[in-house]
């Protein structure tokens, strides 16, 4: 009995060893390499996460279907584990019906430019990145209202990365989110220092030539008037915002909160109602913490005025407590007539100050900046999902902008509504496709049978 019960004991503490080593601790408790060499993610990938291999080397799984979930389905592949390539048999409208896709298993690229048109659009909910290693490209987000009225209480970024690093968000269109559109945050002051808490919070993020567009105002989020395009929330850091599209959003075109490290290059604000770009470090927020200063590069972007904006609105704003290092070159800010508005404002009356550099305090390795003279014309022709088949939407927001019409809006039916569009097919064919990068080999696999009129 006794060596019986040795034995048994013997065999559970190798059992216990097995286990400890064949399962992996948890990503945070491991010291993770960052990739800053060797291929890019793809062709014009920029930023500190323009190295991640996304699901590069992977399992190529299939979308088969617009179903919400279930084999076969977009949630059903991005729930899937270990490094893999997204690809799309199908074109149309996924009905996420208020529930969002979290993506937690690193390693993935979701390759939207593989769909036959008119592309993915997911509706009534958004994506949440909350790993590693991620390439998100050509897929249209609508969260909308859901069918909610106003205060309902329900709230949805059509994209927010929490916590995660190596990120790049790049052609995509996300529009009418009831919270933001596009987001990066984190928890906040997990740690003893500032540089915990950056690891803690989302970094080496990239944010490229999206549209971020039309976030609802009196609609469904719980604090009623959202509209909003982009929450960098604190401690974020290695961030580039690039090469996008923000148009007809109250605020955030973005807002940096506290000791957040940003560089936003190229971008063109169209119509912001109330806030542009703004930087807030709030002290409730930070209550027994000491400030650190936030750090905001701004270089070759444009902000025209339209007919939501404020007059007079400046490029950038402060409000809250913090202070914010900020290095600003070569930006064009005009009202609707053209007219030069203010380089700065502010939104609060305390001591914060805006610290002026002559030099960028964060620039990416290898990033060369377009004129600003340039940025309009170039982002309205490049920004947004599939540019090669744009839809209805797409076009409409891009027009406006370009024309100096359009408008905040309180619910998608205001500009048309959710999109129907037929479901469509066609087989993935690896042999037409770099799946090192996901680029086609040939600019002729490229679906467009569908793209909608004025493209």
């Amino acid at each position: 009995m006794i060596m019986a019960h040795t034995v048994r004991r013997g065999m559970a503490l190798i059992c216990t060893i097995l286990v400890m080593i064949t399962v992996p601790m948890p990503l945070a408790a491991q010291e993770y390499r960052y990739i800053d060499a060797g291929p890019l993610a793809f062709p014009g990938a920029q930023g500190w996460a323009k190295h991640t291999p996304g699901g590069r080397g992977g399992e190529i799984i299939r979308v088969t279907n617009l179903d919400n979930d279930g084999e076969g389905s977009l949630r059903a592949a991005l729930e899937a584990s270990g490094p893999r390539i997204v690809v799309f048999e199908v074109g149309g409208v996924i009905d996420l019906d208020k529930r969002s896709i979290r993506i937690e298993e690193p390693f993935v690229t979701i390759a939207g430019q593989t769909a036959p048109s008119p592309g993915i659009t997911l509706i009534r909910g958004g994506l949440q990145v909350q790993t590693h290693d991620v390439i998100v490209q050509h897929l249209r987000i609508r969260p909308g209202s859901a069918g909610g009225g106003p205060g309902a209480g329900w709230d949805f970024d059509a994209i927010s990365v929490f916590g995660g690093w190596q990120i790049i968000v790049d052609h995509c269109s996300l529009t009418w989110g009831t919270d933001e559109n596009l987001s990066a945050s984190g928890k906040r002051f997990v740690g003893d220092t500032p540089k915990d808490w950056g690891q803690a919070a989302a970094h080496r993020v990239t944010f490229s030539n999206n549209i971020i567009a039309e976030g609802l105002a009196h609609s469904t989020h719980p604090k009623f008037e959202h509209s909003k395009g982009s929450l960098i929330h604190d401690h974020v850091n290695d961030l580039l915002i690039i090469g996008n599209l923000y148009a007809h959003n109250v605020e955030r075109s973005p807002l940096f909160k506290g000791g957040v490290s940003g560089t936003l290059v190229n971008n063109f604000i169209y119509d912001p109602g109330q806030r542009a770009i703004h930087y807030n470090l709030a002290a409730l927020e930070w209550a027994g913490v000491p400030y650190v200063n936030g750090r905001v590069t701004a270089v070759g972007n444009v902000m025209r005025l339209g007919p939501s904006s404020w007059d007079g609105l400046p490029f950038f704003m402060l409000g809250g407590d913090g202070d914010v290092d900020y290095h600003g070159a070569d930006n064009i800010a005009v009202d609707r007539i053209g007219q030069p508005v203010p380089k700065f404002g502010r939104y609060t009356t305390g001591a914060a100050r805006i610290i002026e550099h002559d030099a960028p305090l964060d620039w990416p390795a290898g990033l060369e900046a377009r004129s600003a003279q340039q940025v309009e014309q170039w982002v309205l022709a490049n920004a947004g999902a599939r540019p090669w088949d744009r839809d209805e939407h797409d076009v409409r927001v891009l027009a406006n902008a370009a024309e100096g019409r359009g408008a905040i809006i309180d619910n998608e039916n205001e500009v048309g509504g959710y999109p129907e569009h037929e479901e469509t097919r066609q087989p993935f064919d690896p042999a037409l496709w770099d799946l090192d990068t996901m680029q086609p080999l040939d600019p002729a696999t490229l679906d467009r049978s569908r793209k909608a009129r004025g493209t």
